[in-house]
């Protein structure tokens, strides 16, 4: 291990405290900075693959059966036209063949409990890096006020438009994908909307709306249509009117979730990703998480592989004798498989918003898609524990 090593961790998300949490759990001095003044809560639910819950399960022992008390186990994902007509209804059967669910969850819960399994010390809110310059041993951070830090190691797991990456890389804007989504999280009751399922509505003009169990009486919807543009409102009362009208002819329940949700609620933003990086550090700083491999949602894999990041750096900077060794296995580990996943997120992304995303959805359900079989095992039986950098 290399000691004695300070650790700064640029964003309080919920990979940078699933970070902090490995790396204490190795014995590293750490603190975590976040820009916001407290826990936020987010409208955004996600789902937790059995990738990152063996992650995470490695990460802290004992976190994934709370994490199951918390959100919903998915067994039923429906695909319908927007018509409301069924199309395909299949059972999830993840737990029978990786061991573990697939789950549901609401962000701002998932971030409570990772939170709350940290030192009350380590997170300091209230602290937005603007910058960092780094010594031959050290990396000084600079933050809104006139604050500095210094450390010897810098973690920028800041999301798509990390401060950290633009000052290491400097790659500019994220890139658009061509869709506008709109999201909340509400307490709401429907008889189309049973517990532990999710339902996904489609049409051919480019338009999905996904409906989602997370856990506790809340559901989670997101929709998403092509836009030629990325422009989003910014008054939130245009966003919600921009939204009803988009799918003011689908099936319910998809206009009284819509109807039903506070305005200030939903949110309005573009989708984008970041074309894959051929490294994520430079002498003390690395990246992680959305800030090194951001992805369209077609996959659900964001969350999980940062978690999986977390994961395997903090078992790396704990097997090597120096930080630039750990940098280099961490990126030789990890660069391959998260380029694999950024290429089929971007594809799939794609076709569900295509003239025959009706089929194209449909395939992705079906058993007998062989492809799409081999590409689950290789991405749910992930384990940690098989990693190399593993100590």
């Amino acid at each position: 291990m290399i000691k004695p090593l300070n650790i700064a961790i640029i964003g309080g998300g919920i990979g940078g405290l699933a970070t902090a949490i490995a790396l204490l759990k190795h014995g590293f001095d750490v603190k975590v900075y976040e820009r916001a003044e407290t826990l936020r809560s987010v409208g955004a639910g996600l789902t937790l693959t059995p990738n990152g819950l063996n992650s995470l399960e490695v990460i802290h022992p004992g976190i994934v059966e709370v994490l199951k008390q918390a959100g919903s186990q998915l067994n039923t994902l429906t695909l319908k036209r927007s018509t409301g007509e069924a199309i395909a209804s299949n059972p999830i059967t993840v737990v029978q063949q990786y061991g573990q669910p697939m789950l549901n969850i609401r962000w701002s819960r998932l971030q409570e409990i990772l939170a709350s399994a940290l030192p009350t010390d380590i997170i300091h809110f209230g602290h937005r890096c603007v910058g960092f310059e780094q010594l031959d041993n050290s990396v000084t951070l600079f933050f809104s006020g006139g604050k500095t830090v210094e450390t010897d190691l810098l973690i920028g797991a800041d999301g798509i438009n990390s401060i950290v990456r633009q000052n290491l890389i400097g790659d500019g804007s994220p890139n658009y994908a061509g869709r506008v989504s709109w999201r909340a999280i509400l307490q709401f009751e429907h008889e189309q909307l049973a517990p532990n399922t999710s339902t996904l509505l489609t049409s051919a003009d480019g338009k999905n709306f996904l409906l989602v169990d997370v856990g506790g009486g809340y559901t989670f919807w997101s929709a998403s249509a092509l836009s030629a543009d990325d422009f989003v409102h910014q008054r939130a009362t245009a966003s919600k009117t921009r939204v009803l009208e988009r799918f003011a002819d689908w099936a319910e329940p998809a206009g009284e979730i819509i109807k039903a949700t506070p305005t200030d609620h939903i949110v309005e933003r573009p989708i984008c990703d970041r074309p894959p990086l051929r490294h994520w550090s430079n002498g003390g700083v690395v990246l992680l998480g959305d800030a090194a491999h951001p992805v369209v949602p077609s996959l659900g894999q964001g969350a999980n592989m940062a978690f999986e990041d977390a994961c395997e750096l903090a078992a790396c900077l704990a097997a090597a004798s120096n930080i630039k060794t750990a940098l280099k296995s961490y990126e030789n580990s990890r660069l391959p498989r998260t380029e694999v996943i950024y290429n089929r997120s971007s594809i799939q992304g794609y076709r569900s918003y295509q003239r025959d995303s009706e089929t194209t959805l449909n395939e992705m359900m079906e058993a007998s898609q062989m492809n799409q079989n081999e590409f689950e095992t290789w991405l749910y039986s992930y384990h940690p524990g098989a990693r190399a950098c593993i100590s």
